[in-house]
């Protein structure tokens, strides 16, 4: 079994292998095999990458995410703006009709509500909007 030492030098070097984080961005402590992963990533898909790492070492217990999302600002984007990009984004990726899928966009924050005929149009417009750079990491997806 590994140390909580070598554990956390092994996660820092997934982490700096893994091409979509920038490593110096995120820090790693671990406790009892649990890794927490603290810091500013400058993108959701950057944030998901670092936690799909972590999660890649052997011995990993739980893993812990406390990595809060800091746009670069040429990145923020209006409500408006964010609302018009995912209903592109779900029509041209996900293939989705424009009555399948509603958005609600608040304070950046991206909610997906509706009804698609197949669960993988689900996981599919959902991960679209994750990867999304402009807004807010929180979002509330309700498709059935």
């Amino acid at each position: 079994m590994k140390t909580d030492l070598q554990l956390k030098h092994d996660v820092e070097a997934e982490l700096e292998w893994e091409p979509a984080v920038t490593a110096s961005n995120i820090g790693v402590e671990v406790k009892d095999g649990i890794v927490t992963l603290s810091g500013h990533p400058a993108s959701l898909g950057e944030k998901i990458a670092a936690g799909q790492a972590a999660q890649r070492v052997g011995g990993v217990r739980a893993l812990v995410v406390e990595l809060d999302v800091h746009l670069p600002g040429e990145d923020l984007r209006t409500d408006e703006d964010i609302a018009h990009i995912a209903r592109s984004v779900l029509r041209w990726t996900a293939g989705l009709s424009e009555d399948a899928v509603q958005v609600q966009v608040e304070h950046g924050h991206v909610g997906l509500r509706g009804a698609v005929d197949y669960a993988w149009q689900a996981q599919t417009a959902v991960r679209a909007i994750a990867q999304l750079r402009g807004h807010s990491p929180r979002r509330c997806a309700s498709l059935a």
